[in-house]
């Protein structure tokens, strides 16, 4: 019974054994594998973890790169916000105005912690600003402008400055390409975007119509021709010592201007007050008196009327006639006896004046009314001058004839010069491109304008003509020049010629006006293949010159523009 007791025992304690060495063995494993699981848990969390960044970033990265990047061109602009504007564009599509994001400069006083570093910054990088000011609104603490309209150079230079306190307002900021190129015809707009001058303001209205927002307004102007003229016409100023100046290139067959050029100029950009009369727009507002380009007035009014053929003879032309208490003569002596385009050639004020007087009174007066010579321009500007008032009085008929005693602006010269050489036909001079004009009422007859066209052309190859040095090569020129007094000031010369070409059938006319230019006693002119030094001061000296030069430069652009020019013309014999 002991014995089967020990031995039970010994069972009991062997099986106890048993188990428990099962048990420890078994919480090891687990424990181990517990441990193993968590560790991988862990190594599972982290791992999902960096995945998720990954994959965040890599979404944005894509999302980024999927968008446009944010450059500050003007397409980016435009589609950030609305346009209060049209753009500007030439003839040809070339942008000359648009509006884009601008920027002022405020500051608020409460986000600037330190003051006096604030102003030591200010002017070290801003000297210009004005101190006193600047600390009375910071003492005030209340939001005021640091500087209004700034450039993106001075925009960047504000933000490096790293103050919180300088807050950056946009707003929508008008800019002109080409700075001082058309000055004159583009105009400027003020802070608030409305039009103050110029086609800005002439076409206020139209320029901020919404529904036409994304579609340009086109000129009838050309960039580059106007570039090249601008260029020409203010080097002339220097050589000829000049006050001033202005060119005028005109379509005669539609009367669109693709040239108008005003010196001095100005930067629009600038937007600065000017008050000076200098800078007045001398082409539309300048009157003046144009002397002897008048002179193709009374010559095609006598020949359009029958009154006198180009061949013939104006007998025992003296060489001064007293009117009135006027005393009328020529410059110069010419031969007593000149046919009618003779007279025109030479430029003869008596022989001029004797055809006047075959006209008579009401037919100038009729042939005034028709060109509206003594109105205002119509122009798309405002900026137009106003004719000197004129009466009919003793010896009017006769001073007239040759362009003194009558004022005028260059614009409605050059319009009448296209209506007499282009058949006749009165057109109305235009800046806006546009449908072209249907219905044209006649000026003078086309045979009448063939002939003047013959006898203009002369005025430049005759060898007694007075406008040889606008004999370019290749481009027919004819014209008419005028040296007068400028009526404002009696001391000051206006020296003016009017081109028109290809002669056979103009296409363009060109006025050149210089004021007050002088002798260039140091230029050397190439005058009908002979070199020589400058010794007068006359239209035909310095104007016709410079229209030469114009021509020579302008002439290739124009003739690739316009293919029946080159193709129809310029293999022509010369008339």
């Amino acid at each position: 019974m002991r014995k089967k007791n020990k031995k039970n025992k010994s069972l009991k304690t062997n099986q106890t054994s048993f188990y428990f060495e099962d048990y420890l063995e078994t919480n090891k494993k687990n424990k181990s594998f517990k441990k193993k699981f968590l560790l991988m848990d862990r190594i599972y969390l982290l791992f999902f973890l960096f995945f998720s960044l990954i994959f965040i970033f890599s979404i944005r990265i894509i999302n980024i790169s999927l968008n446009k990047i944010e450059i500050q061109n003007q397409e980016h602009i435009q589609s950030n916000f609305s346009l209060l504007r049209r753009d500007i564009v030439d003839r040809n599509g070339t942008l000359i105005s648009r509006n884009i994001k601008s920027f002022h400069a405020a500051v608020n006083p409460s986000l600037i912690k330190n003051k006096n570093n604030f102003l030591i910054k200010l002017r070290l990088n801003f000297p210009e600003l004005p101190t006193k000011k600047i600390i009375q609104n910071l003492d005030e603490g209340k939001y005021f402008y640091l500087k209004k309209r700034i450039s993106q150079k001075e925009k960047e230079k504000l933000w490096s400055l790293g103050e919180k306190g300088i807050i950056f307002e946009p707003f929508q900021s008008r800019i002109y390409i080409h700075s001082n190129l058309f000055s004159h015809v583009i105009g400027q707009v003020d802070y608030d975007n409305y039009g103050i001058s110029g086609i800005e303001k002439y076409l206020d209205k139209e320029l901020k119509n919404k529904n036409l927002a994304n579609k340009p307004l086109k000129l009838t102007l050309d960039t580059n021709i106007q570039y090249l003229i601008n260029k020409e016409l203010k080097n002339s100023l220097k050589t000829f010592d000049a006050t001033g100046g202005g060119a005028l290139l005109m379509n005669v067959e539609n009367g669109e201007i693709l040239s108008l050029v005003s010196l001095p100029d100005f930067d629009i950009n600038e937007r600065a007050i000017i008050k000076d009369k200098k800078y007045i727009n001398k082409i539309t507002k300048g009157v003046y008196e144009l002397g002897s380009i008048f002179k193709t007035f009374t010559l095609a009014l006598a020949l359009d009327n029958d009154l006198v053929t180009s061949q013939t003879i104006i007998k025992n032309i003296p060489r001064s006639i007293q009117c009135s208490k006027y005393k009328i003569s020529d410059i110069k002596e010419f031969p007593k006896n000149l046919t009618v385009e003779d007279i025109l050639i030479r430029s003869s004020n008596i022989g001029t004046l004797l055809i006047a007087r075959k006209i008579g009174q009401e037919k100038f007066q009729k042939f005034f009314d028709k060109t509206k010579l003594l109105e205002s321009p119509n122009l798309q500007i405002e900026e137009v001058g106003n004719p000197l008032s004129f009466k009919w009085n003793k010896c009017k008929l006769e001073t007239i004839s040759f362009g003194h005693g009558i004022t005028t602006t260059p614009l409605q010269v050059v319009t009448v010069y296209a209506a007499l050489v282009n058949g006749g036909n009165i057109i109305s001079p235009s800046l806006i491109k546009s449908e072209p004009q249907q219905n044209y009422e006649k000026l003078i007859s086309q045979k009448t304008s063939e002939n003047l066209n013959y006898i203009l052309r002369k005025v430049v190859t005759d060898k007694d003509g007075t406008a040889s040095l606008a004999d370019v090569h290749g481009y027919y020129v004819g014209g008419k020049t005028g040296t007068s007094q400028n009526y404002q000031n009696k001391s000051e010369n206006l020296n003016t010629f009017i081109s028109v070409f290809p002669s056979q059938k103009p296409k363009y006319a060109l006025l050149v006006m210089l004021e007050n230019p002088k002798v260039a006693k140091d230029l050397i002119y190439n005058y009908r293949g002979a070199k020589i030094k400058g010794t007068r001061n006359e239209a035909g000296w310095n104007s016709v010159y410079v229209a030469g030069k114009i021509i020579k430069k302008i002439g290739p652009i124009l003739a690739i523009k316009s293919g029946d020019f080159n193709q129809q013309y310029v293999s022509r014999k010369d008339n």
